[in-house]
């Protein structure tokens, strides 16, 4: 039998072991559940004072910026507000047409109407304006830094872990320092977009310069080019499509901080009309209003990618004059009309109250009536998620399973026979060759019993640092036991582990819903064209805006937060999934045809597997976006680190709130750098290259 099981479980049977031995000493020893406080770094103190001085040192200077910003915001707003919303209406679906054509153009009319005809034109064009000020400065920031990191490796190995923490520190964590620094008011939500918005174009612009085929630099060198020469008209031209893609990932994110933002920034923006509704409870509203921001990320997205396609497309030189400016004539003489409709018809430059269309009361109607028809199932789907997944999951089977609970208590019976079976399912999976199957069912079955919150620190670390080896050598396995080491110093380890427990939950059961819509959609274009615009939704619907219909309905506590989290964590294990099925290669399929495999076979012995690392980064970004909504989630009664930053924020605690926010950027590069490292093994196993 040993020689039919591989030596790697083996190991993680060792790692157990030692595992429950640490569980059974624990009675006696307490420092391995709860860290001793007199040993707890007390970092935050330390930060607090730092923060202090500068603020009292250089609050001038910073004051200096503040002032400098107000002015271009000041600006786009009053050019934004002051153009008539017919002319800016005709403008936005022009420059839609030049960039994805007919259909786009539709999308943008419709899109901008809607702003108009519910009657929040003016918040629009004020997170417009905050938008179109922070996304030029992120993509300046962004390709400084870019470029920077292509000619210097020493400089790439310090920016790349920087961006690393800034996209997975909460933005909470960081709204306080720049609040500290440079006061309340728009210009603090400016920054704070820069700082969150930049990192995607420093990646994509590093990727794009390093992607230059090396024909093409030959080619310039060879004609004389200087560097600046090669670098601005060979490197920058060749990389376009790179660098275009970053630009849109930018102004997608910067979208994503206006509600953030507004929290802190007063401005009678989008945001803040978001924030005003979901203070009064106003589901309609707050949704009617939360559409405004995903409808206008999803026209930048598709305006920028269309920019981006085009931007390789050919001109050739025998066009006309006329041929050649068509758009701009279109453009020039469009506006013209319509800025002289509107001094004639009040219409068409200021929407009357009269035809403001709302249907949100409505809309509220209809989520009473659900709540009020149904509560006796919205509470029983409520207390048997809590009581037989979630409980168990924080606290174990052992202290979950009781007759108020369950039914029934454990005895040493029940305790002999889940032992029992889940030693014989891992090994019946390790002797049939499935390894990493049979660890993970002998690893799940010990943090189930025992539960997250009880397991001793140490076998904790233990087990990520040794998963970390196993995963990425032992570079992973260093900054896995140090990352986790940190949250155990700085004494947040408890709520780390609250923040692991619902995060957990949560993108496990996001992955695996997602990735059966996007098997799904891979083999159904219908399914396929109706689940697009729902994901497109999600992702750029605001995430406060998420939290109200779940809060609305099952009231505050952990259960809401872990249905938030959900809903908006499934939207990359559709999309990957669906990509990494539908970008297979042809022969492999047909190969798989040939050898007579039923649609079922082809599917779970052929496709899955050779999609698989796709799938993992899927997994890789529904843990990264579960862990962006578990912040948000806090305002409705999760404990963890989340709670913490929450509370650094309000209480005005820079080093508890910063300190916190590392917390969940540690755990989210630790489960990013294994989930890459996981896809890139599969893709070795398998010849892949990268996908």
């Amino acid at each position: 039998m040993r020689s039919n099981i591989d030596r790697k479980f083996l190991h993680w049977l060792g790692v157990v072991a030692i595992t429950l031995v640490c569980i059974a000493v624990q009675a006696k020893s307490e420092w391995l559940l709860k860290y001793p406080d007199t040993l707890v770094v007390p970092l935050a103190d330390w930060l607090n004072t730092i923060m202090d001085w500068i603020v009292r040192n250089f609050n001038w200077f910073f004051q200096g910026i503040s002032w400098v910003l107000q002015w271009p915001i000041w600006a786009a707003q009053q050019v934004l507000n002051g153009v008539p919303w017919s002319v800016s209406v005709f403008l936005f679906c022009v420059v839609a047409y030049a960039a994805s054509g007919w259909r786009l153009a539709l999308f943008t009319l419709a899109s901008t109407l809607y702003m108009v005809v519910i009657g929040y034109w003016e918040e629009s064009m004020n997170s417009l304006a905050l938008v179109t000020i922070s996304v030029p400065l992120a993509i300046l920031v962004g390709f400084a830094f870019g470029v920077w990191g292509f000619y210097s490796d020493r400089a790439e190995r310090a920016i790349m872990p920087t961006l690393d923490v800034l996209q997975t520190v909460p933005a909470f964590a960081y709204l306080l320092p720049i609040l500290m620094l440079f006061g309340f008011g728009t210009v603090v939500g400016l920054i704070a977009s820069v700082l969150y918005a930049f990192p995607p174009m420093v990646r994509n612009t590093i990727v794009g310069l390093r992607g230059v085929p090396p024909s093409v630099i030959e080619s310039g060198l060879m004609s004389g080019a200087t560097p600046r020469q090669l670098f601005w008209q060979v490197r920058v031209p060749s990389s376009h499509k790179q660098i275009l893609l970053g630009v849109n990932q930018t102004t997608m994110a910067s979208l994503s901080m206006v509600i953030i933002a507004s929290i802190i920034g007063g401005t009678s923006d989008i945001g803040w009309a978001v924030l005003s509704t979901i203070r009064k409870a106003q589901f309609g509203e707050s949704l009617l209003v939360g559409m405004v921001i995903a409808l206008m990320a999803m026209v930048i997205d598709r305006v920028t990618a269309g920019l981006a396609q085009r931007s390789g497309v050919y001109e050739p030189d025998e066009k006309s004059t006329l041929e050649r400016y068509r758009i701009l004539i279109i453009a020039v003489m469009g506006a013209t009309l319509f800025f002289t409709l509107s001094k004639v018809f009040i219409l068409f430059s200021d929407w009357p109250r009269e035809l403001v269309w709302s249907p949100a009361q409505t809309m509220n109607d209809a989520l009473t009536y659900l709540i009020v028809n149904f509560r006796a199932q919205i509470e029983t789907i409520k207390t048997s998620s809590f009581f037989f997944v979630m409980l168990p999951t924080k606290i174990g089977l052992q202290g979950a399973v009781s007759p108020f609970t369950w039914g029934f208590e454990l005895t040493m019976a029940h305790k002999v026979v889940y032992a029992a079976g889940m030693a014989a399912l891992s090994l019946w999976c390790a002797m049939r060759g499935r390894t990493t199957a049979g660890i993970v069912v002998l690893l799940s079955a010990v943090f189930l019993y025992y539960g997250l919150s009880n397991i001793p620190w140490p076998a904790v670390i233990l087990v990520f640092g040794v998963a970390g080896w196993k995963i990425g050598g032992p570079t992973l396995c260093l900054g896995t036991v140090l990352g986790l080491g940190f949250l155990v110093v700085t004494g947040n380890w408890a709520e780390a582990m609250l923040s692991v427990y619902l995060c957990g939950i949560a993108a496990t059961l996001s992955f695996l819903f997602g990735t059966t819509v996007g098997i799904w959609a891979a083999h159904n274009d219908r399914v396929s064209a109706f689940v697009r615009p729902i994901n497109d939704t999600m992702q750029t619907m605001p995430l406060f805006v998420i939290l109200i219909p779940f809060v609305m309905v099952f009231k505050i506590g952990e259960f809401t937060g872990l249905l938030a989290i959900m809903a908006y964590a499934f939207v990359p294990a559709i999309r990957y999934a669906e990509h990494g099925l539908r970008n297979l290669p042809a022969n492999v399929i047909e190969a798989g045809n040939m050898m007579g495999a039923t649609k079922r076979q082809l599917l779970w012995q052929v496709k899955i597997p050779l999609a698989l690392p796709v799938m993992l980064l899927g997994l890789n970004q529904t843990i990264m976006y579960a862990i962006a909504m578990l912040v948000i989630a806090a305002l409705v009664g999760t404990n963890g680190l989340e709670q913490i930053v929450y509370i650094g924020l309000s209480d005005g605690d820079f080093g508890v709130g910063i300190i916190a926010g590392l917390g969940m950027a540690i755990i989210a590069i630790i489960a990013d750098r294994m989930t890459q490292g996981w896809s890139k093994k599969r893709q070795a196993e398998l010849g892949l290259g990268t996908q």
